[in-house]
């Protein structure tokens, strides 16, 4: 019998979660390609694991459809196809205004990043994803949940995430499933490229505030996505999946 690799596409995946679980898929034997507009930060990636002979950087920005074309073409005629796609670019807002204050511009950047790109990397990978009965992963945030002040177009971007998963996965029913994952506080300090890389530092506070009794690191959220990408789960899709160490079903009061 022979033994085929999968193979994994994600977004933003030179840096942060997106590294993260790159750096899983690849040490479970997936063929792993990082899609990012960073190309510093690719070729830190490539140094790093172009011996594997498994991974490949792709630089583009997953909110130009052209370019996400381009990208899905070549990882296809590279590797033959796409099992898996994690959807997990994205940008906070440039800067936190009042929305009296927040531009239209800037309101657009952030949704053409974390939503946009979500809808076109769908889009163009889903005809291979389907050849293979694979899945698709989106990465939102507890911000679709919860806010703090002045995150207007993040949190709408992530809240759009959500409603965007249960759609696709009830369009792709029996070819293809999707599913989501909302990290809350994921440190990833040290999962940088190198001149952005420092050691981590958390109070006492910082820990316990959370139930589980730390922050969270991205394998938390990477060996999640390997489960949800697993035969062993088959049966699940449209679901969001919130990996926050408990945090939002704490009540605060003043």
């Amino acid at each position: 019998m022979i033994n085929i690799i999968k193979t994994a596409v994600i977004t933003g995946g030179t840096k942060g979660i997106g590294l993260g679980i790159t750096d899983c898929f690849l040490n479970s034997g997936m063929n792993v390609v990082a899609v990012d507009i960073d190309s510093e930060a690719g070729n830190e990636c490539e140094a790093a694991y172009s011996s594997s002979g498994r991974f490949m950087f792709v630089q583009a920005d997953v909110s130009d459809e052209e370019a996400v074309k381009g990208c899905v073409q070549n990882v296809a005629t590279k590797f033959g196809g796409i099992d898996f796609l994690i959807n997990n670019a994205g940008i906070a807002n440039p800067v936190r205004k009042p929305l009296a204050e927040l531009s239209l511009d800037e309101w657009n950047k952030v949704i053409s990043v974390n939503l946009t790109g979500v809808f076109l990397m769908s889009k163009y990978c889903a005809p291979y994803i389907e050849e293979s009965r694979g899945a698709i992963i989106n990465i939102a945030s507890t911000r679709a949940l919860q806010s703090e002040e002045n995150t207007e177009p993040y949190s709408a971007s992530k809240g759009g995430i959500l409603s965007l998963t249960h759609s696709l996965a009830i369009s792709f029913s029996g070819r293809i499933r999707v599913n989501c994952i909302s990290p809350g506080w994921i440190e990833v300090c040290e999962w940088q490229k190198k001149k952005d890389r420092v050691k981590p530092f958390h109070s006492r506070m910082d820990d316990e505030q959370h139930p589980a009794g730390r922050v969270g690191v991205p394998d938390d959220v990477a060996s999640l996505a390997a489960f949800l990408i697993s035969d062993s789960a088959g049966f699940i899709t449209g679901q969001n999946f919130v990996v926050d160490g408990g945090m939002t079903k704490k009540m605060i009061y003043v």
